[in-house]
């Protein structure tokens, strides 16, 4: 221990860092430690309770302040010592580090013990205003830089001629170091963008409008049948038990939904409850035979009267003039309807809402389903009263067809749009279905109901045209083309009674609004779907 002293005693006050005459050996890092320690000791220091072959530094005795001294001149002080110790310090390590570390690690501790030097002056000492802004322009610079090497484009090998018609591999990922948090939020990758819609035709359109629009679902016409159906048989039963002596037929359920030509909705149903008439005691005379002179009506004639007194039929309290009225029947059956018919009771029982519509002049039901909406059309009907089997129906007729039956042709032009699509397996009931649907939603086109669109598409249907589903939308335009020709002319005859016109029901100013929203329709037709 006295040579490991006195090797240091002489390297500390030597001028100049010239290697021990007898050379010594450091066993540990804390006797290297110690070394250095005790060679930058200054003068106020020394040595005490040093264990054997350990020294240790003693901190000398703290001085005492004589006189007022104010907090500057006291760091200023304490500055001073600390420079002191760690100058000592620094040249002790530059002066030895030869012996331990060779040139080339005294070079490097060297620089690093300066670089420590500066940073521990520049941390104790006040910052002037010219350092800060050289700070600060240095830091703005270094984020430049490194936003400059961010955004600086790697160029991508160009792809072999050979190679171009193969398709080009994604490239894998590459494994980034997590970067720190930033103020900017990481951009989004860039979507590949969708191809930009085709042009569809017009065809593809109306076919869309059919899918949307008119189909309906077969679930809801399959429960408004069955509620169609339940609700015949339970006012069937009423009647049998309310009007016993008059002889009502059964209740058919039926109208274009079951026909397939009901579109867009299930919402109405047609419920024919037929009178039961005597053979040989009625007959039928047309309308224009009649003081009416309506071509859409026929009357009920009582006949026989000589051989089968009035009071011999059950249906001869309705007689008006020796004419079965139709206006009396519908008196009565719609108070029946209204206020004999315990519709909650019967509502309840399907599952439903049922109420009789008050506000119409037609016998109608609005039933309320938790999944559709439906409109029962109750119809008193005479059948079997000639020879051709017509239908007539009790209707709200006006003037002095009001005791009138109205004939329902419906039934007539429903089965030959059915035969002639099964002759060339056509789309003719489907462009009624798509009329209808157009019209149902259009504001002028509105006023054009089922009727109207019948004749025009029985009236297409029978050319020898192609029907096939290719040809929806040409035969579609080609029906927008008869209607306006027909409102021009203010006629559209019924196809199986020509003398009746249908358009005679319209004013002249709703003719015009029809005609313009064909012919803007017939210019641009998507912009009926």
């Amino acid at each position: 221990m006295g040579e490991l002293f006195a090797g240091l005693g002489e390297e500390g006050s030597g001028s100049s860092p010239s290697p021990p005459k007898k050379p010594f050996l450091l066993r540990s890092s804390q006797d290297r430690l110690s070394w250095a320690l005790l060679s930058a000791t200054p003068a106020g220091w020394g040595l005490s309770h040093c264990q054997p072959g350990r020294p240790h530094l003693a901190l000398p005795a703290p001085r005492s302040f004589t006189g007022r001294q104010t907090m500057a001149e006291f760091s200023q002080k304490r500055g001073r010592q600390r420079d002191e110790v760690l100058g000592s310090t620094v040249d002790f390590l530059l002066a030895n580090a030869r012996l331990v570390l060779g040139v080339g690690g005294a070079a490097v501790l060297g620089i690093a013990t300066l670089a420590v030097k500066r940073l521990i002056d520049r941390a104790t000492s006040p910052r002037d205003e010219d350092d800060a802004k050289g700070d600060t322009t240095c830091l703005e610079e270094s984020w430049k830089e490194l936003t400059l090497l961010k955004t600086t484009p790697r160029l991508q090998p160009r792809t072999p001629p050979a190679a171009l018609s193969q398709p080009a591999s994604l490239p894998a990922p590459l494994p980034s170091a997590p970067e720190g948090p930033s103020d900017t939020e990481p951009q989004p990758l860039p979507q590949p963008s969708s191809p930009a819609p085709l042009c569809l035709t017009f065809q593809e359109k109306l076919l869309a409008f059919e899918r949307d629009h008119v189909t309906i679902p077969e679930a809801h016409v399959a429960l408004a049948k069955q509620l169609a159906g339940d609700i015949a048989l339970e006012l069937q039963a009423y009647l049998r038990n309310k009007f016993p002596e008059l002889p009502f037929g059964a209740l058919v359920p039926g109208g274009p939904l079951y026909d397939g030509l009901q579109g867009g909705a299930a919402s109405r149903v047609r419920l024919l409850v037929p009178l039961v008439l005597e053979v040989g005691l009625w007959g039928l005379v047309p309308g224009v035979d009649t003081v009416a002179r309506d071509p859409r009506c026929w009357a009920v004639r009582r006949t026989q009267l000589e051989f089968r007194p009035r009071g011999s039929s059950p249906w001869d309290r309705f007689l008006v003039g020796g004419y079965l009225s139709s206006r009396v029947l519908l008196e009565l059956l719609r108070k029946a309807l209204a206020s004999s018919v315990n519709w909650p009771a019967i509502g309840g029982l399907l599952g439903c809402l049922i109420r009789p519509s008050v506000a119409s002049e037609e016998l109608l039901l609005d039933v309320q389903h938790e999944r559709l909406e439906l409109t029962v059309a109750v119809l008193l009907a005479v059948t079997g009263a000639d020879a051709e089997d017509r239908l007539l129906l009790a209707w709200p007729l006006e003037g002095l067809a009001g005791n009138l039956w109205l004939q329902d042709l419906y039934p007539a032009e429903a089965a030959r749009l059915r035969a002639l699509d099964e002759r060339d397996a056509g789309t003719r009931r489907r462009l009624l279905r798509l009329l209808c649907g157009v019209c149902r939603g259009h504001p002028a086109l509105g006023r054009l109901d089922r009727c109207h669109l019948t004749q025009v598409v029985l009236c297409l249907g029978e050319e020898e045209v192609d029907w096939a589903e290719a040809a929806l939308g040409e035969r579609f335009l080609q029906a927008l083309e008869s209607l306006i020709d027909s409102l021009e002319r203010a006629s559209l005859p019924c196809h199986f009674n020509p003398g009746v016109n249908l358009l005679s029901g319209l004013r002249e100013e709703e003719i015009d609004d029809i005609g313009f929203a064909l012919y803007s329709g017939l210019q641009a037709p998507e912009c009926l779907l």
